[in-house]
Parts: C-alpha cells; sequence; structure tokens
C-alpha cells in the first residue's frame, strides 16, 4: 500500500491506547486524536449479574512435566490446538462448529515455553487505533499477521442477563452497542452463554468494526477460569495497514442452528453496515434476545 502524508503512524510514545497494559503500545491515528475515554483492562472483569469471577481459577492444572500431547495433557480434550509457530490449527468451517479452546493454565505444572500457552501470552503485534470514514473508530495492524496467529481479546465486563437487558432498554438508535453475546452448545443440549461488554471497561476489541467478510475468527479460549476468553484468530493472511474486522452474527466459519439464525434475523430497526464487501448484507447483524422487554427472555 502506497504511503502519504494521511497514511498511519507508526507507534510513539505520545499515546498508547493500552495505557501500558499490553506488551505492545497501540498507536492512534490521526495524530492528536483520541478515542472517547475508557477505563482499559487487557482481561475480562466481573461485572452486575455475572455468577462466576472471570478470575477466579476454577480449572486443575495438568501433571505434564514435559511435552503436553492429546491423550496425556488433560488440557488438550480432543487434539492440538496449536502448531510449532502458535498457529491455531483449526480456523473453523462454515459445514462445522467451531470447537472450544483449552489451554494450559496457571496450575499446570508444563514450563512457560509450552506451546498450550498462546492468548495467555497476549497481545504480539503493532496494532493501531484509527478514525474511519463512515464507522467511526476501527482497529488495524502496522504488520503482517499470518493465518491462525492470535490477534487479540474481545474483553469488558463479564454482565449477567438482567444487567445486558438493561443496558440495552438504555441504548438509542445512535449509540453503538459493544455488548456480545456468545453462546456455546455442548453435547448434552446446553446452552453456555457469555455477556462482555467493553464499553466502559475493556481492551482494543472494543474498536473492532463487523464485516460480511471478515480477517478475523472469534473462539472461546479457557484458560484458568471457565468464563472464556473471546480470543480473535487471523482467518487469513493479513497484510500491514488492513482494518481487522469480525463477523458480529458469528455465523463466519461457524455452523449455527436455526434458533440462533432467528434471533439474529428478525425484527427491530437495522443499523447500515458499511463493511464494503462483496457480500456486504447491507446491515449490521444483532441479537433480538437482547431487547427483549425486561423481565423477560426468549432465550432457550
Amino acid at each position: 500500500m502506497a504511503t502519504s502524508k494521511e497514511g498511519p503512524e507508526r507507534p510513539t510514545e505520545r499515546l498508547d491506547i493500552a495505557r501500558g497494559l499490553e506488551n505492545v503500545p497501540v498507536s492512534a491515528w490521526p495524530p492528536g486524536a483520541e478515542p472517547e475515554p475508557f477505563q482499559y483492562t487487557p482481561d475480562h472483569i466481573a461485572g452486575p449479574g455475572t455468577d462466576i469471577d472471570p478470575t477466579q481459577i476454577t480449572f486443575p492444572g495438568c501433571i505434564c512435566l514435559k511435552t503436553c500431547l492429546p491423550g496425556t495433557c488433560s488440557c488438550l480434550r480432543h487434539a492440538e490446538n496449536y502448531d510449532d509457530n502458535s498457529c491455531l490449527i483449526d480456523t473453523g468451517s462454515q459445514g462445522k462448529c467451531a470447537n472450544p479452546v483449552f489451554e494450559c493454565n496457571i496450575l499446570c505444572q508444563c514450563s512457560d515455553q509450552c506451546k498450550n500457552r498462546v492468548v495467555q501470552q497476549g497481545l504480539q503485534f503493532q496494532l493501531q487505533v484509527f478514525k474511519t470514514d463512515k464507522k467511526g473508530w476501527g482497529l488495524r495492524t502496522l504488520e503482517f499477521i499470518p493465518k491462525g496467529r492470535f490477534v487479540c481479546e474481545y474483553a469488558g465486563e463479564v454482565l449477567g442477563y438482567s444487567e445486558v437487558q438493561r443496558r440495552i432498554q438504555l441504548q438509542t438508535i445512535q449509540d453503538p452497542n459493544y455488548i456480545i453475546a456468545v453462546r456455546e452448545h455442548v453435547y448434552s443440549g446446553q446452552v453456555i452463554e457469555t455477556f462482555v461488554d467493553p464499553a466502559s471497561i475493556g481492551n482494543i476489541g472494543r474498536f473492532l468494526n463487523h464485516s460480511c467478510e471478515p480477517n478475523l475468527l472469534m473462539i472461546p479460549v479457557r484458560i484458568d477460569s471457565m468464563v472464556p476468553k473471546l480470543a480473535l484468530f487471523a482467518a487469513k493472511d493479513i497484510l500491514p495497514e488492513e482494518e481487522l474486522s469480525y463477523d458480529y452474527s458469528g455465523r463466519f466459519l461457524n455452523l449455527m442452528d436455526s434458533k440462533d439464525k432467528e434471533r439474529l434475523d428478525q425484527g427491530k430497526t437495522r443499523k447500515p453496515c458499511y463493511c464494503g464487501a462483496r457480500s456486504c448484507a447491507a446491515f449490521l447483524p444483532y441479537d433480538s434476545s437482547l431487547y427483549c422487554p425486561l423481565g423477560k427472555s426468549n432465550i432457550s
């Protein structure tokens, strides 16, 4: 991409969006501009209504003294999660559900260099928050990111459903909605729900815009707690200065059931989508179950 006076600014010491809380400073463009104030946290924190503290250690550690391998390591339930280059092996498919990931945790006896420790290592790439033409603030990379590499988390307050509804009801059509609802379908038919809001307390994931043809894939990753980290991995090779995006609906490279599709397709005034993709759906996806009247839920 050709450079110009209006090109992205390389990280400087003038402004770090992450306030020194990440491995790598996160710059902002244009110079002198800064997003609306918010409290930075690199990890989830417990918000109103949640039953589980995301900082509480709930998983036992493995007893691997050397290499963690499927069949012998209690953290590797089915197969290895990452290859020797720290790339996610299973980057999803339209024909099946995305698999959850369990990483080795603080109680594990394996070393910090265990290759099943990726998301917990934090931010590894130079990223930049920048002002877009139509979508407000966005997030882009300043360096090449190979397919499968971990990019960043979507971190913020973990909320209970009633608090999610309360916050949604206070929003106007002009307000951006940062709340994400992640539903994991387990083998018994149970649905595990996680609600995260980084609007006031969150990390750089809050600046990620939606795309109907995204370059990131969100995967629930569990390390110490049953509350998953919402980890975003490169779904393809990503070039320097390319905007980072994911599919707000969760449909990208992930099989969805009929109830999930119904929640995303019905009712309410829709906000326009400006992703510019050839397959753009014209409107941003949203989860209709979050817009129920207070006290009522159509989640099942």
